[in-house]
């Protein structure tokens, strides 16, 4: 079933502008782009068809070796929305970019202007990719929903005393407090490409994390050093029929 992409009500929600061109982008902007990775089966496979080509070689051959065909198809339409996007900042064709990872994985562009910062997340039916100059960005995105262990996953992954108070919540206070924290924990491990199970250096600091509500259902958050407030956020969605 698609995912409900109503402006959800709440101080969170972002108001979502169609766009068909990158915006500019300065020092200070946060850019966060929305790619629904749902269609109807009539769809599916002319759309799915035309995003893989703009895949590279590696996504293509990962993609076709995936046995399940939703995850699959969740995976080009994610990765071909992102190379999407990145084309409108460089003004390249998207199956002309080159990526490079990080020792963790996290990708980058081989050729991109100084200080571009770009960071992908998925979850459930939906993609988003945040843009900024200048400050290392990490984005991460997670479907809410009921999960078993939810205590024993807080004690082992935060700090105790926020796990203690995750765990001290009726539901579904502590479903919400447990996302909030995970997407601010995978957030802030991507904003500098460590990875979720290394520490973080001695004597760095760490970035500021906002959250926001991209759809219904689903929680996001933001790191970066330094972060606008989220009525200065620009959120925007690709005006492209292969993407809807």
């Amino acid at each position: 079933m698609p995912i409900d992409l109503e402006t959800p009500k709440t101080e969170e929600a972002l108001l979502w502008v169609p766009r068909e061109s990158a915006p500019g982008l300065a020092q200070r902007d946060l850019h966060l782009w929305r790619v629904p990775t749902g269609t109807p089966l009539s769809a599916e496979e002319l759309r799915l068809r035309a995003c893989l080509e703009m895949l590279g070689q590696d996504q293509r051959t990962r993609a076709k070796g995936m046995t399940h065909g939703t995850y699959r198809g969740r995976y080009i339409l994610a990765q071909a929305g992102l190379r999407r996007i990145l084309g409108l900042y460089l003004d390249a064709p998207p199956a002309s970019l080159v990526f490079r990872y990080g020792p963790a994985g996290k990708p980058a562009l081989a050729d991109a202007p100084p200080g571009f910062e770009f960071n992908l997340t998925t979850a459930g039916e939906l993609a988003l990719v945040g843009i900024s100059l200048g400050s290392a960005l990490g984005v991460d995105c997670e479907q809410v929903r009921p999960r078993r262990g939810l205590t024993a996953i807080a004690r082992r992954m935060f700090e105790r005393g926020r796990a203690e108070s995750i765990a001290a919540l009726p539901e579904p206070e502590a479903l919400d407090a447990f996302y909030r924290a995970w997407t601010a924990l995978e957030a802030d491990a991507k904003a500098d490409g460590r990875g979720l199970f290394r520490p973080r250096p001695a004597g760095d600091r760490p970035p500021e994390v906002r959250h926001c509500v991209p759809a219904r259902g689903y929680i996001a958050a933001v790191a970066r050093a330094r972060l606008p407030p989220l009525g200065a956020w620009q959120a925007l969605e690709l005006m492209d029929d292969r993407f809807r």
